[in-house]
């Protein structure tokens, strides 16, 4: 799938970007949850689906979502409070297409 933002950006960078956007509330680490659940595996995996994380109500809603690139593109891209109205998420979302794009590229990189 050329042209997709999971493969338009560069994975090394998305880790820097991770560890100053994502890492205060979510962990990579398979079944370590922080505020936010672990991040593990995210790619391809739908909403709200980590077992021992409570999500709010606002992201059970969403039980058709899967975290594709492109939605993920698509929530991290705006503040989570527009993304997904009463989510818990506290994020003012990443304006930046460069950066988001390395960073769903590392978060695909994260099996």
């Amino acid at each position: 799938m050329t042209g997709s933002p999971a493969f338009a950006g560069d994975a090394s960078a998305g880790a820097d970007v991770f560890k100053s956007e994502c890492a205060e509330c979510h962990s990579i680490k398979e079944g370590r949850n922080k505020k936010g659940p672990s991040l593990f595996g995210v790619v391809g995996r739908k909403a709200a689906t980590v077992s021992d994380y409570e999500y709010s109500d606002a992201l059970h809603a969403q039980s058709s979502w899967v975290w594709t690139p492109e939605q993920l593109h698509s929530y991290l891209a705006q503040p989570a409070k527009r993304a997904n109205p009463g989510t818990k998420m506290k994020y003012d979302g990443l304006n930046d297409p460069k950066q988001l794009d390395d960073l769903i590229s590392y978060l695909g990189t994260l099996h």
